[in-house]
């Protein structure tokens, strides 16, 4: 493989041959990765036209056009291999997408250029940032390893996204959208337009502000959300300066424990969260069982273009965030919390009701500098990029249900991480012959994680660890014909463990065997585009070595357990159709047929002596030579029409289906998800007003069908060695059954 990255780079820098590469003009023009000034920053990690890598693209147009109600993740869920949940049954408030069967932590994530996912959990948690789609001009989600970006590196799929370029003229809209379960959501948007009397120097500034609110489908679902995007730009012919503010608030209910497998038969909505009992014996349920979480993003971009071919990209960049968990718990002891037993009125109470709060103040600062080169034959990138990433945790208990003497003001626990990263890429595309172009991405990681301070369970959180990744990239596309392009490609992706994995493994006292993961992923593609139908086939080969895997289980504050698997792949086929005879009529579809396993597995499940006692035993063993891999559905398909029957008019009518997958490793009946097919009905009607307003209408149903289904979960499975029934505790994320979303939206 060595030999074969340092073949390619030597035909990179090659001057034997110069020519002009064939325009694929069977192919839409490049628009997303176009040399204009806005699109500098995005345009050095996106896939272009002769990039070897699968991806797919959304533009300015698909964003405006969805669902108020969607958040990104379920805009993206008729994508190729894209499977998107939500945690409560509505696409408003906390939703997730998997790519290829890989978690969110798995997907690389830029805004502008920048890295945007968590420094300990490696997410986007994307309720933090509602109506993110309502900000953004265009996305690119690429599948696999795909190409380099700042910061950290993807292992599984790439998420690029870019805020919306400022508009030449003056605009305003508002709309107003209400639907099922009490959902309400509203929006505004202004921009200056181009501000400037000599036509050289261009000023705008644009603001967008969104606000949400829904009783959610499951109990305590409810969601109040709020964002706000601020952006001042300047331009002339050769530099941009881009000031950009973005704020994001949540305050929803607790959802993460799902409903027990036992109950979502006769009440699929219940949720446990919050539940306790009176002094009478009646259920109750904590008024105020939250999750309240506040981001400010500031970016600040310069660009400068030093000719038609070369331009400098520089982004300094900072994100403020704190929050908190409030939950109420039922009968717990008090050295739970690091509390002595209360005395009162002569009385000894050892156990008590609790209101806590689980809190965490982070800070993350990041700076990225680009420099891009393009010409007939060459178009060559190369970034450096640096963060850092502070993140306070502590928790405090706010109020007993009996205290003598308990400081409400002392914080039962507190611990830090901060985790600075480093990376430098350099990649590039040259023209090696007629229709033929050479790849080659190389990117290098320097992580430095610390963690300190005692968690809630007062275990040591110490722990120090550097981390150095290579990870290059190759591959070649060919043009057969202005219609007809194919392209194959290698890459290497590694990636280091989440604080949660550290912890865990902390308190297993397996810190010193949790490992880095590395994944090899083999990409082979062909694309068509001959009239009015396109076609995209992609074989792909991910094949991982000490790939985290989840075990099934949930920390106490929803985060997945993983472990370490020494071996283990995903395999598929990737294939997307669209056909469009004409203008009014369109048809779209995709299906992903994978396998993706576990090799030479070591199930390890909890023991006990009996079903009584439940004192612990050595752990039970069971060797499986291959197994399915958590959450990772075999098949997925999509498909949709969409035709527009009278001008200014759409409906659209979608279909998703994903095949059974499982919450854990064991491919145990148990637990299985089983599969689900959902539709979907858009229409959307565009009246124009003397002939400079527009007023749009639209609805969507989702679930049209009505069914009845859940989407994910989590298990844990115990055994007896008295011979006694497996103990099994399961819960799942109920998806709501049809409802639907109305809009009203007025712009001029």
């Amino acid at each position: 493989m060595k030999k074969l990255f340092l073949f390619i780079l030597a035909i990179f820098f090659s001057s034997a041959m110069s020519f002009s590469a064939v325009a694929p003009e069977g192919f839409a023009s490049d628009t997303l990765t176009s040399d204009r000034l806005d699109s500098i920053i995005v345009s050095v990690s996106r896939a272009s036209l002769k990039t070897p890598v699968a991806n797919t693209n959304i533009g300015k147009k698909e964003l405006s056009e969805a669902p108020s109600s969607y958040s990104l993740p379920m805009m993206l869920n008729m994508m190729p291999s894209v499977v998107s949940t939500t945690e409560g049954g509505l696409a408003l408030g906390y939703s997730n997408l998997r790519v290829r069967g890989s978690d969110a932590s798995r997907t690389n994530v830029t805004l502008n250029g920048v890295a945007i996912n968590d420094g300990e959990s490696q997410e986007v948690i994307w309720a933090n940032i509602p109506a993110l789609q309502s900000f953004l001009e265009s996305v690119q989600l690429q599948r696999g390893a795909g190409t380099s970006v700042n910061g950290s590196g993807a292992f599984g799929a790439s998420l690029n996204m870019q805020t919306k370029t400022p508009s030449a003229q003056p605009y305003a809209n508002a709309d107003l959208s209400f639907g099922s379960y009490k959902t309400f959501l509203q929006g505004i948007a202004a921009g200056t337009g181009s501000l400037g009397k000599d036509g050289k120097n261009r000023f705008n500034v644009d603001l967008a502000y969104n606000h949400g609110l829904t009783r959610g489908y499951i109990r305590n679902a409810r969601a109040n959300l709020n964002s706000l995007l601020l952006s001042a730009s300047w331009r002339n012919s050769g530099n941009s300066l881009k000031f950009i503010y973005m704020m994001g608030s949540q305050h929803t209910g607790i959802t993460w424990e799902g409903c027990p497998m036992d109950i979502y038969y006769t009440n699929r909505r219940y949720n446990s969260a919050g539940e306790y009992y009176d002094d009478l014996g009646n259920l109750c349920y904590y008024g105020n069982e939250t999750d309240n979480y506040a981001q400010h993003h500031f970016q600040l971009h310069y660009i400068h273009q030093f000719s038609d071919r070369l331009s400098l990209s520089s982004t300094l960049h900072f994100t403020k965030g704190s929050g908190y968990y409030e939950n109420y718990k039922y009968n717990v002891k008090f050295s739970k919390y690091g509390l002595e037993n209360q005395i009162i009125d002569g009385v000894t109470y050892k156990k008590t009701d609790v209101i806590i709060r689980q809190s965490m103040d982070n800070s993350y600062i990041a700076g990225n500098l680009n420099l891009k080169y393009k010409s007939d034959i060459l178009d060559f990138a190369t970034g450096l990029s640096y963060s850092f990433y502070d993140g306070d945790h502590f928790g405090r208990v706010l109020w007993s249900k009996y205290n003598q003497n308990i400081d409400y003001s002392n914080r039962w626990y507190t611990n830090n991480g901060k985790k600075a990263d480093a990376s430098l890429f350099a990649k590039a595309e040259r023209d090696i012959a007629k229709g033929l172009t050479a790849f080659l991405d190389l990117q290098y990681r320097l992580v430095n994680f610390r963690m300190g301070g005692m968690d809630k369970d007062f275990v040591s959180l110490k722990n120090k660890k550097d981390y150095g990744f290579f990870n290059p990239k190759a591959g070649l596309n060919f043009l057969l014909s202005p219609h007809d392009r194919l392209y194959s490609s290698i890459g290497i992706a590694q990636r280091e463990p989440s604080r949660s994995d550290i912890k865990e493994s902390i308190k297993a006292s397996k810190q010193d065997q949790l490992k880095s993961e590395r994944m090899l992923d083999f990409e082979l593609g062909y694309q068509m585009r001959r009239g009015a139908l396109g076609l995209d086939l992609n074989l792909y080969s991910m094949n991982y070595h000490n790939q985290l895997v989840s075990t099934g289980r949930l920390t106490e504050t929803g985060y997945v357990i993983q472990e370490n698997i020494p071996h283990s792949y995903r395999r598929g086929i990737e294939l997307s159709l669209s056909y469009s005879p004409v203008k009014e009529f369109t048809f779209f579809g995709s299906a992903t047929m994978s396998r993706n396993r576990l090799r030479n597995y070591t199930l390890f499940v909890d023991a006990y002596d009996n079903a009584d006692d439940w004192n612990p035993v050595a752990q039970k063993q069971v060797f499986l030579k291959s197994s399915k891999l958590t959450l990772s559905p075999e098949f997925i398909a999509a498909s949709g029409i969409s035709v527009s029957p009278w001008e200014n008019s759409s409906i659209s009518l979608k279909a998703k289906h994903v095949g059974r997958q499982y919450v854990d490793n064991s491919s145990l009946e148990v637990a299985k998800v089983p599969s689900y097919f959902t539709m979907s009905l858009d229409a959307s009607k565009i009246f124009e007003i003397q002939g400079k307003y527009k007023l749009r209408i639209s609805f969507c149903v989702d679930n049209l069908l009505n069914s009845k289904y859940y989407s994910y979960g989590w298990i844990y499975r115990a055994v007896f060695d008295d011979g006694s029934a497996d103990y099994v505790e399961k819960g799942v994320y109920a998806q709501a059954r049809i409802h639907f979303i109305g809009k009203i939206g007025f712009a001029f």
